[in-house]
């Protein structure tokens, strides 16, 4: 089994979410990414819209985030937005 992404949601002001997932999907400028384990280092502009976080277990995590940005590196992703929230 590939080892698990380690994903943080973050806004301007407090952590959003954060736990361990197998595949996030988000909304960039340059169109939809999903972003499974292994995946190559990457630095995306976010556009409005959902983030999507499947966990292990298959529960989906859902958050609304808007101007910020996405970095992927080692299996971990973190998602920094002006305003984030779970929705």
């Amino acid at each position: 089994m590939a080892s698990p992404l380690t994903v943080s949601v973050v806004s301007a002001d407090q952590e959003v979410w954060s736990g361990e997932a197998t595949m996030v999907i988000a909304k960039t400028v340059e169109g939809e990414i999903g972003i499974l384990a292994g995946h190559e280092p990457l630095l995306a502009i976010l556009a409005e819209g959902e983030v999507r976080v499947t966990q292990d277990s298959g529960t989906r995590i859902t958050a609304q985030a808007d101007d910020g940005f996405l970095s992927v590196e080692n299996n971990t992703i973190t998602i920094v937005a002006r305003n984030a929230a779970l929705v």
